[in-house]
């Protein structure tokens, strides 16, 4: 297959735009990561990401949209709760996503035969115009492929999926550098399914308390999955990773003991065999570097890397919550 690259211009825009409705698979640029869209009402075009991925199809999907009134025909709700309205009016557009129940128009494939689908409104101006164009949902999981770190530039999505895909909308870098929050709204219940840039706290000044699903910090694999990212392997490069609990003292003590390669912070001050992933007084600067470490990693040709893990508050908790999967758990506590 011959992947069209586009410019993230206006002729692109609508290049883009018209494939998705034609039920072709692009990808997309959006503030989180880059996304490989579909038609959501289109099971056929559905069904070709979850081919170029080489996805597991027990893993649902996102379906992403350009405006709020976009939601009422994704689910099965004849009125929007007020916790829903509070959550947009807040973080949409933006990095949040919500599971509703779903409506009879989400195929199943999207939802991985689970009742509920997931919804989100990205920031990106550039993704929202591609879906409003495509007059559309869009289905979109991260434009990699499947258990691989996410792509947060263009030439990721090029290096994993060129010849695989339709086309590949080639835009700026990825801002937030971690996929979305998700959220799941029940009647009685909000819990947090996958940690990302909207936060805990920042879901609780809305909703009050808030329950932290098990599977954020340990191993469901007996179990079946309600959102993206809960599988318990994903985000892997091909070289084996350990994630390492402790301080900076201690991690670079560890390191050198071992002359082993360390994946750390700007404030570990390890001289060599390094890659730096940001500073550990900027937690959103770790959002944005883990995956292009994770990526980059791999071209330096060591067997074995050795990752500082950060906190697990705040956008801390996200970043853990990837790298615990990107090690298969494999935990060092110093």
């Amino acid at each position: 297959m011959n992947t069209l690259l586009l410019k993230d211009d206006a002729n692109g825009i609508l290049t883009a735009a018209k494939m998705i409705s034609q039920g072709k698979v692009v990808a997309i640029p959006t503030e989180t990561v880059y996304g490989l869209g579909a038609n959501a009402f289109d099971e056929n075009a559905v069904k070709n990401v979850f081919v170029a991925k080489g996805r597991p199809q027990d893993n649902p999907l996102i379906v992403h949209i350009a405006d709020l009134e976009d939601i009422l025909p994704l689910t099965s709700l004849d009125k929007l709760p007020k916790e829903v309205i509070d959550l947009a009016e807040n973080f949409w557009p933006g990095p949040l996503t919500m599971v509703l129940p779903k409506s009879d128009k989400i195929p199943s494939v999207i939802s991985a035969g689970l009742d509920t689908v997931a919804i989100r409104m990205p920031s990106n101006e550039i993704a929202r115009q591609i879906i409003r164009h495509a007059k559309v949902p869009v289905a979109a999981p991260s434009a990699n492929l499947s258990g691989k770190p996410s792509p947060t530039a263009a030439k990721h999505v090029i290096e994993d999926l060129s010849g695989k895909i339709d086309a590949i909308v080639v835009s700026d870098d990825c801002t937030v550098g971690v996929e979305s929050t998700v959220i799941f709204i029940g009647k009685d219940e909000f819990r947090l399914l996958r940690p990302g840039k909207i936060t805990v706290s920042m879901l609780e000044k809305v909703l009050g308390k808030i329950t932290v699903d098990k599977a954020v910090l340990s191993d469901i694999t007996e179990e079946k999955v309600s959102s993206p990212g809960m599988k318990y392997k994903h985000y892997s490069p091909n070289t084996e990773l350990y994630l390492v609990e402790g301080s900076s003292d201690e991690f670079k003590k560890f390191i050198l003991k071992n002359k082993a390669f360390a994946i750390c912070f700007e404030e570990d001050n390890i001289f060599n065999d390094k890659i730096v992933y940001g500073s550990i007084d900027n937690l959103d600067s770790l959002a944005q570097g883990i995956f292009k470490a994770l990526r980059q990693v791999d071209t330096v040709g060591v067997q074995t890397a050795y990752v500082h893990a950060p906190c697990k508050e705040g956008v801390g908790l996200a970043v853990y919550n990837r790298l615990l999967r990107a090690c298969a758990f494999k935990v060092i506590k110093l």
